[in-house]
Formats: C-alpha cells, structure tokens, sequence
C-alpha cells in the first residue's frame, strides 16, 4: 500500500521524511492524531531493510500512539519518528542533535521520548536542539527510563487478563514465557518474582539471555517458544508476530506483552478469539511508558502520579475484555471502540 493511501484509510495527519547527509540522518516522523493534544511518541532506531518498512512502521505505530493516550486518558495524540540506522554504530551526538532539530520545526505538534535504541542519556542531546522532548533523565529533572513504569502496566494487563480467565488475579505457579527480554521484560519479570510465578525467556540476543539467567529465569531458544506449553505468552520484542504462522502453534490461555503492534493483521485478533485466548492489547497494557512521558509534558515531573494513572491500565484491561466478552467481538476491536469513544467525544466538544 502506498504511504499516501495508508495515511487517508487510518487518518493520518502528517508524515516527515527528514535527511540530512553531512550526519547520515535518516528519518521519519509520523503525526497520526493531534484531537487530544499534542502528538507524542518514542523514536526507535533501527536498520530498517528499506524506507518503504521504515515508513509503514512509523504509520502503524504512530496511529497506535493515538489509541494508547486515548485509552490512557491522557491528553496527548498520536505520533511516532524513526531513525533508519544501527544504534550500536551509527548512533553519535551529531545523528541526535540533526534529528532533533528537524523535530523543532513541527512546532510542538509531535513530542519526541525514548523507544527502541534510544537511553534518556541520548534525549539529551535532542534536548539541545529542540524543547520538544521528554523522558529526560531524572538528574535532569525528567521521568527519566521509561521501562519500570511500562513493566509496571504490562504486570497489571497480566493481572486483569488472568482475573477474566480463571476467576482471580493471582499469578502464583503460572508459567509465563516472554518473548524478547529488554528492559520491560525485565521491569515485567521483577513484579511477576514476587508471585512466584514460573517464567522462561528468550531472546536472540547473548546479553539479555544472560540477564535473565541472572534473576533465575529459564531461558530457551527462540524457535521453541511456539513448542512450549504456557499460561501466559507476553510478547515483549518486536511487533507482528501474531500472525497467520505463529496463532495455530499457540499454547497458551492469555497472550499479554510489551511489544507494540503484535498483531501483523487487524483480522489476527479474531483467529486469537477463535482459539479461546484472551489477548490484552498491546496498546492497553503497555501505556505505562507515554503516561510516565505525559508527567513530565509542561509540569514538573511527578512519580507517584504517574505510578497512579499508570496502575489504572489493570481496570482498563477489564473494561476492554468485559466488552469484549459481551459485544461477542476481539478484543483488540473492544479496545479500538474505547480509544474511539474518547477521541470522538473530545472532537465533537472543540468543534462547538
């Protein structure tokens, strides 16, 4: 699909390519909805195989974006950006400061924070460029990492899901399997210790296996995820990987994860439903993140609010899986409704 087509179907406001040869700056910025405020999202790095992927990524996950803040309650839009580069090598002070001005040209109209890549440390450098920024580090006056408080969701949504399941929230004794195992895996994984609940990990990378193996965590190889028998499989690496290969090999009562997008097609979430499974959205739990950023937009940071807006993701999650159940409808749909609901409703108060 041609990007001008996508952005007309889903309602896209604004899409930036930004180049800038003298620091190999490569990048999008994607603006998806601005009903709520001022769009704001993460910019990941990554060695996209082409500027075609790299524009359907920051489209798919800006408009995202605007569903997670609307469901969040959070006065924020949609957006997202893109660095098409190696963060382990292409990654320098002039490639972030040439990014962050191009985002100072936008007026305010998309809030760049840390994603995929990126460290509070490098917001920095696009804090010197552009006001437009937030998830600073805390020494900074920021809200600093942005994965403790994702984990924190991403725990809660697990929490919810196993309530609507089984009856009750406790995870004691369920075997959860993340897929990837970064920083919200990790966040995840410490609240998940204190239930005592049996957790595996994989991840293709030598470093995050080593750090699960550091909290006793059961580790095994990516290719056996979908021959292993679980409660709770959290998605927590990239997106798309509920598709049509991998939902038949699930085995698996809740699909509950940090990664953005898991579904590769809006049609995959009623092949989830099909198979019994309860799937928390991604959108919904892992909204931890752009709420600890919202803190910090125009006021001075604060920790505990966040943590209490954050800890509203468990009820949200029950709402969703509660219409769900009785609209007879995915609830990846359900969550769609909700985030539709709020977004309409505001638009319609500014167009008195």
């Amino acid at each position: 699909m041609k990007h001008l087509e996508y952005m007309r179907e889903f309602d896209h406001e604004q899409l930036v390519f930004c180049n800038e040869q003298s620091t190999g700056l490569k990048s999008l910025i994607a603006i998806h909805d601005t009903t709520l405020g001022p769009s704001c999202g993460g910019v990941r790095i990554w060695p996209y195989k082409s500027e075609n992927d790299a524009a359907m990524d920051v489209l798919r996950l800006s408009r995202a974006m605007t569903y997670k803040s609307a469901v969040a309650g959070i006065p924020l839009g949609g957006g997202k950006a893109v660095i098409i580069a190696d963060s382990h090598k292409d990654k320098n002070e002039a490639l972030l400061r040439a990014f962050g001005k191009h985002v100072d040209t936008l007026g305010g109209r998309y809030i760049t924070t840390e994603d995929v890549g990126m460290t509070p440390a490098d917001l920095e450098f696009i804090a010197e460029e552009t006001n437009h920024v937030v998830g600073l580090p805390q020494s900074s006056g920021g809200s600093g990492d942005t994965s403790e408080m994702t984990g924190l969701g991403v725990y809660l949504g697990m929490k919810a899901a196993a309530k609507s399941k089984w009856g009750n929230d406790n995870l004691d004794g369920k075997t959860i399997v993340f897929q990837g195992f970064g920083n919200v895996a990790y966040n995840t994984s410490l609240h998940l210790i204190k239930e005592q609940a049996r957790l595996i990990a994989s991840d293709i990378n030598p470093i995050a296996v080593e750090k699960a193996k550091s909290l006793g965590i059961k580790t095994i190889e990516p290719n056996d995820i979908f021959e292993t028998d679980m409660d709770i499989f959290s998605p927590c690496a990239l997106g798309g990987i509920l598709n049509d290969e991998t939902i038949p090999r699930l085995k698996c009562s809740i699909i509950a994860g940090g990664a953005n997008n898991q579904l590769l097609e809006e049609r995959h979430g009623y092949d989830i439903q099909k198979k019994g499974i309860i799937y928390a959205p991604d959108y919904i739990i892992n909204a931890g993140g752009i709420i600890n950023a919202s803190c910090e937009v125009g006021i001075k940071y604060n920790a505990e609010r966040s943590k209490a807006i954050t800890e509203k993701i468990y009820y949200s999650t029950l709402e969703v899986i509660s219409i769900s159940n009785k609209q007879s409808i995915p609830t990846s749909v359900a969550a769609d409704k909700l985030a539709e609901k709020r977004i309409h409703s505001v638009r319609s108060i500014k167009n008195l």
